[in-house]
């Protein structure tokens, strides 16, 4: 008796595991329909060799998940509770849960550009956060329909396979799927060793497209964007890994509505401030930017200044926005040094009245005699041009500023060059409808902000200064005290500030 008992119960869990295995299957070929979905949010792959890892990985890398995923959840319960109406109900919930989870996880990724995940937690529950306070009936009705429909369709797989279980085992569908989704695992991963090996981009930018899968690096990350020479990439230590389309101009196509009644705005432009025109700043009431980051080389912190764009070769023709700018908005007041950094300037009237009016000497000491006789309302901005920093290069530097519309702003992140074009522009009515690559100071955003001068790419969100080197390495500072930060490397702050290139439209090869 004890024996048939025996038997029995090992018949049920025997029964449950050939169930399981197959329930897995039918998950794994749902889920391929979820997971799809992320290669929609990077390039497609330039290559034969691209193109056939993408697909390899995508049924491999999926099997696995879903496998790892009843590993750890299904089969101790087929174990612990060998009963098929409880096994395979819990089956049906748990298996629904870890599918919208993977729907939330490749919402993320289009939305952010990383997975969900500890490393994301404070990006992802403002993401989640939005939706909830800008949408919240249409968060509930999608959230519960598309549950309710998962779990009906669980449910359905799982009575299917309990009662055809047997006809499944003699189909001979079993042999041929394991060798599939086993071998397109273990071929992804040969390729990739492969790929890794050669330096090719069109499959290693591809590590992290997938949940759980590749732990990412700079060189991936940055390979995503486009941003890597490839004919650089397989030589260690080599100079100019930084390819030049990661920085192109941004586009601008400006929509001017100039409010009534603005005020007139002077910027001043100067290499650096003495002790006497900081004392003469604070005493006329001015402020400063808490954490204003400039270039140290003059002549790229002049470009992010001037152009609001980051800076891959000198300019010698005018922004195409300034083209689009009514009459007597925007004006130019430039000394010859100012013309060696931005050769542009030459070509421009020299503009005496002007709303936005810059200011541009040679000599420093002409802010010290326009402060004297500055009246005590008039609204202006004072700049150091580059920073004196000798470890970076980028570091701080001063800007002043006496205008009540920036007064009203609590500004506690950090700032840059690329900033200050859009501000004024916004200041004086003018939307671009293209994103800049610097933020509107009257309207601060919490996203992470980008520079890349030279070979070194720089990302920074509040007090972290995250650098990227020509090697590929990362390390991470506080921007305000240049300190080393016990940290690991921040890839959503890096994902973040990368997010504000245009999107690549073809991959690198």
């Amino acid at each position: 008796m004890v024996i048939e008992q025996d038997l029995s119960l090992v018949n049920k869990i025997d029964r449950l595991l050939r169930w399981g295995h197959w329930y897995t299957f039918f998950n794994v070929l749902l889920a391929l329909l979820i997971t799809g979905s992320y290669f929609f949010a990077d390039p497609w792959p330039a290559s034969a060799a691209g193109w056939i890892y993408l697909l390899v990985n995508w049924i491999g890398h999926t099997a696995f998940l879903c496998f790892l995923y009843f590993i750890i959840t299904i089969f101790p319960i087929s174990l612990l509770f060998p009963s098929q109406k409880h096994v395979r109900g819990i089956g049906a919930v748990l298996s629904t849960l870890g599918l919208v989870a993977l729907i939330f996880d490749a919402y993320v990724y289009h939305s952010l550009g990383y997975h969900a995940g500890s490393a994301s937690y404070e990006q992802t529950v403002d993401l989640l956060r939005q939706q909830v306070i800008t949408n919240l009936r249409n968060f509930i009705l999608i959230t519960a329909t598309v549950g309710s429909l998962l779990l009906a369709i669980e449910l359905v797989i799982s009575n299917f396979c309990w009662k055809k279980v047997e006809r499944l085992k003699r189909s001979g569908v079993g042999h041929p799927a394991l060798t599939l989704l086993l071998g397109s695992f273990v071929f992804s991963h040969l390729m990739h060793i492969w790929a890794d090996a050669v330096g090719l981009q069109d499959i290693t930018r591809q590590d992290n497209t997938m949940p759980l899968s590749y732990p990412a690096t700079a060189r991936t990350v940055l390979a995503r964007y486009q941003l890597l020479d490839p004919s650089q990439l397989p030589r260690k230590g080599a100079e100019g890994w930084l390819a030049q389309a990661g920085v192109s101009e941004h586009p601008v196509a400006l929509q001017c509505q100039v409010p009534t009644g603005i005020k007139p705005l002077q910027i001043w432009v100067v290499p650096g401030l003495t002790a006497e025109q900081n004392q003469l700043l604070q005493l006329q009431s001015f402020k400063q930017l808490p954490q204003h980051m400039a270039p140290v080389d003059a002549q790229v912190a002049s470009v992010n200044l001037l152009t609001a764009q980051l800076a891959s070769q000198t300019k010698l023709a005018p922004p195409a926005w300034l083209q689009q700018l009514p009459a007597g908005l925007w004006g130019y007041q430039s000394g010859l040094l100012a013309e060696q950094r931005a050769p542009w300037l030459v070509s421009l009237p020299k503009q005496a009245q002007s709303t936005i009016q810059w200011v541009l000497p040679d000599d420093s000491s002409e802010l010290t005699n326009r402060l004297k006789l500055r009246a005590a309302d008039e609204q202006m901005l004072v700049i150091e041009n580059n920073s004196q920093s000798e470890q970076f290069a980028v570091g701080q530097s001063k800007i002043w500023y006496y205008w009540p519309a920036l007064h009203q702003q609590r500004i506690s992140q950090v700032s840059q060059h690329l900033d200050i074009v859009p501000t004024l522009l916004a200041y004086a009515g003018c939307q671009n409808t293209h994103p800049w690559v610097g933020d509107n100071l009257l309207q601060p955003v919490q996203q992470a902000k980008l520079n890349i001068v030279g070979h070194q790419l720089f990302s920074f969100r509040k007090d972290k200064m995250l650098v990227v080197n020509e090697d590929g390495q990362f390390s991470v500072w506080s921007a305000g005290t240049l300190v080393p930060l016990e940290q690991k490397p921040d890839l959503p702050m890096l994902t973040d500030a990368l997010n504000r290139l245009p999107k690549p439209v073809t991959p690198a090869n």
